[in-house]
């Protein structure tokens, strides 16, 4: 038996968040990228000054920001003939009011927004990066494959 892996989503906002439909974007994402059904990882909604915090704290830059990737095992994207091993991805940490303003912004909605930042957080504890710009092209060409198949999944349930 393949043991199902934990998806923990904490909403510590005033934001009513539908946290169902994190875990079940999660658990998409995860056979996307086709990794162990083992896999762990948490993931956390915070208000602005909590993500202050946590962004002074460790990445030693002031004031909120939109989400953090912490990853835990190193866990990576399999090759195609590779199997994917269990464990802890990490803990991401979202903050909807930030992500409010950024989605206004943008013209779409929080949701759509917040979804984009927890595939974004999901692809960074997986080694991802865009400090460099072949890798922002490969992280953002794969976030935004990973997005239009998961609003294609929504449109058709």
């Amino acid at each position: 038996m393949i043991p199902i892996g934990a998806i923990d989503v904490e909403n510590e906002t005033d934001f009513d968040l539908d946290l169902d439909s994190y875990v079940a974007q999660t658990r998409f994402m995860f056979e996307r990228l086709r990794l162990h059904p083992g896999t762990d990882v948490s993931i956390c909604f915070v208000d602005e000054a909590r993500m202050s915090q946590l962004h002074l704290e460790w990445m030693e830059e002031p004031g909120a920001t939109d989400v953090l990737s912490f990853p835990m095992d190193e866990l990576r994207v399999p090759e195609w003939n590779e199997h994917a091993e269990p464990g802890i991805l990490g803990d991401i940490v979202l903050c909807p009011a930030f992500a409010r303003r950024q989605a206004e912004a943008a013209g779409q909605s929080l949701e759509d927004e917040l979804a984009m930042l927890l595939t974004h957080g999901i692809l960074h504890c997986l080694g991802h990066d865009h400090a460099e710009p072949e890798d922002h092209k490969l992280m953002f060409d794969l976030q935004k494959e990973l997005l239009e198949a998961w609003s294609d999944r929504k449109s058709v349930v």
